[in-house]
């Protein structure tokens, strides 16, 4: 299981847009990808969750990936979160 934590820079956190790009992002891995915020997890491959988080700016998110590709789904997560939130 392969882990990083990042701090949303978006003005708008996490919202539609972004949420929409990150869940074709994580379906192109096999494994399993979680995000989570202050005790709550969300399936990555799944934008309800991911909204139902309601991840603001400047808050911390945790990125999670289990499973057989999950070096290069964290990897690919990292690198989305940077540019994109």
């Amino acid at each position: 299981m392969k882990e990083f934590k990042y701090t949303l820079t978006d003005p708008e956190g996490i919202h539609a847009r972004p949420a929409g790009e990150l869940v074709k992002q994580a379906k192109e891995f096999a494994c399993s990808i979680t995000i989570s915020k202050d005790g709550k997890s969300a399936d990555a491959k799944r934008i309800f969750a991911i909204m139902g988080l309601a991840a603001k700016q400047g808050q911390e998110v945790t990125v999670t990936a289990d499973g057989s590709d999950e070096d290069a789904a964290i990897q690919a997560m990292e690198e989305f979160m940077k540019m994109n939130l």
